[in-house]
C-alpha cells in the first residue's frame, strides 16, 4: 500500500488551492465561473437542472479503465467537499506531477460538484421540493436524485466518493479530539455484513486513513454503518457500486472548514493515487481500528459551579444574504457528560 507524502500533498495543496471560494456558504453562482478554466482538461456537460432550474454540470478527465465516479453538496449546505473538488481540479489542470499523471492514465474520472444547487443557494440540506436527496435513491422524487442515477447507470463506476459535512457534535471516541474527517464503507443490508464489495470499499479507506494519521493524529473517526434502506451511499454499494463516503467535520477553531478542506483534498487525492496504482483491493482489518464516531461536543459549554450547566450550539441562518451563526441553548441533553468545544466556566462564591 502506497501512502503519498504528507509533505508533497500539503504543497501540492498549497499550491493549487482555489482562491475564490471560501466559507460555509458556497453557490452554484460561486462555482460556475471556475468553469471556464478547465474547459481545456476536462470534459464539461450539463446534466440537466435541479427543480428550480439551475444547471447541475460534470466534469470528466482520465483515460484509465477504472471508473470513479465522485459528488458534493447533495445536501445544499455541505460545501467542504465541493471546495476540496475545485482544489483537485487546478492540480490536474495545472501541475504534471507525476502521481496525477498516473491517476489520469489508471482511471477515468467523473465529478458532479453541486447536486442540489437550489438547496446551496438557500443554504439548506433539503433541495425545492424539501426532499433529501441522500434518502431519496429508492423512490427517486427529486430530479437530481434520478439524474445522479443515470450517471451512475451510464457511467458504471468501480468506485463512488460521496463528500457530506458533518455537524461539530462529532468526535472521536477515545479521545477529546473532534472528527475532523470520517469515513463510512456502507452496508449493504440489516446485518452489516462483510461483503466483498464492502471490503473493497474499507481497503481504499485504509490508504486514506493512513495518510491522515500522519497529518492530523487521532482526529479521524468512523461513521456508523448501521443500515439505512432508502441511503444513496447504502444503496449504490448494494447495487455494486463501492461508496467511500467522506465526512467533513470540525477542527479545533475551525468553523469555517478552511483546514477540514484541506484535509478532505489528502483524502481524495490519496483514495484516487491508491485506486490507480492497484488491482486487488483485499487488505482491510484496519478499518476496523478507525475509532468510531461519537457524539461528544457542544459548541459551547458555561460551566457553573452551583447550578446547572447550560450548553450551547451554533445555528447558521441566511440573514439579509450574509450567513450568520447564532448560538441557541440546547434542552434535554445533559452538559456534563459532554465537552464544549469553548468552555467558560463561572465560580460563584458566598461571602
Amino acid at each position: 500500500m502506497t501512502i503519498l507524502s504528507s509533505t508533497f500533498v500539503k504543497t501540492l495543496f498549497e499550491q493549487h488551492k482555489e482562491t475564490a471560494l471560501f466559507g460555509k456558504w458556497i453557490t452554484f453562482k460561486n462555482i460556475q465561473p471556475l468553469f471556464e478554466k478547465h474547459k481545456n482538461c476536462f470534459e464539461i456537460r450539463q446534466l440537466g437542472f435541479s427543480e428550480l432550474q439551475k444547471p447541475i454540470v460534470q466534469l470528466k478527465i482520465g483515460t484509465g479503465k477504472k471508473r470513479i465516479l465522485l459528488w458534493s453538496q447533495m445536501h445544499g449546505n455541505e460545501s467542504t467537499g465541493t471546495q476540496a473538488l475545485f482544489d483537485l481540479f487546478n492540480c490536474f489542470s495545472n501541475s504534471n506531477e507525476p502521481i496525477l499523471k498516473t491517476i489520469l492514465k489508471n482511471c477515468t474520472l467523473v465529478f458532479i460538484p453541486m447536486l442540489n444547487p437550489d438547496g446551496a443557494e438557500v443554504y439548506k440540506r433539503v433541495n425545492a421540493k424539501n426532499i433529501d436527496l441522500n434518502r431519496d435513491a429508492v423512490d427517486r422524487l427529486a430530479v437530481e436524485s434520478n439524474l445522479l442515477r443515470a450517471v451512475l447507470d451510464d457511467f458504471n463506476p468501480k468506485f463512488c466518493f460521496n463528500l457530506h459535512d458533518q455537524r461539530t457534535i462529532f468526535g472521536v471516541e477515545g479521545t477529546k479530539n473532534p472528527a475532523t474527517i470520517s469515513f463510512l464503507a456502507p452496508s449493504e443490508e440489516i446485518s452489516r455484513s462483510i461483503t466483498i464489495g464492502r471490503i473493497q470499499t474499507m481497503n481504499v479507506i485504509v490508504a486514506m486513513n493512513s495518510l491522515l494519521q500522519q497529518i492530523i493524529p487521532n482526529f479521524i473517526g468512523r461513521y456508523t454503518d448501521e443500515f439505512y434502506p432508502t441511503a444513496t451511499g447504502d444503496n449504490f454499494q448494494k447495487l455494486g457500486y463501492n461508496t467511500i463516503l467522506i465526512e467533513s467535520g470540525h477542527f479545533p477553531d475551525d468553523y469555517n472548514r478552511k483546514f477540514s478542506r484541506e484535509f478532505t483534498f489528502y483524502a481524495i487525492l490519496q483514495g484516487l493515487f491508491h485506486i490507480a496504482r492497484n488491482d486487488k483491493f483485499v487488505e482491510y482489518k484496519s478499518y476496523f481500528d478507525i475509532p468510531n464516531n461519537k457524539k461528544m461536543f457542544f459548541d459551547v459549554i458555561h460551566r457553573n459551579s452551583n447550578k446547572k450547566d447550560i450548553a450551547y450550539q451554533y445555528i447558521d441562518k441566511i440573514i439579509d444574504n450574509q450567513l450568520v451563526a447564532h448560538l441557541e441553548i440546547v434542552i434535554g441533553e445533559d452538559p456534563k457528560t459532554k465537552i464544549g468545544l469553548n468552555e467558560i466556566v463561572f465560580e460563584f462564591k458566598f461571602i
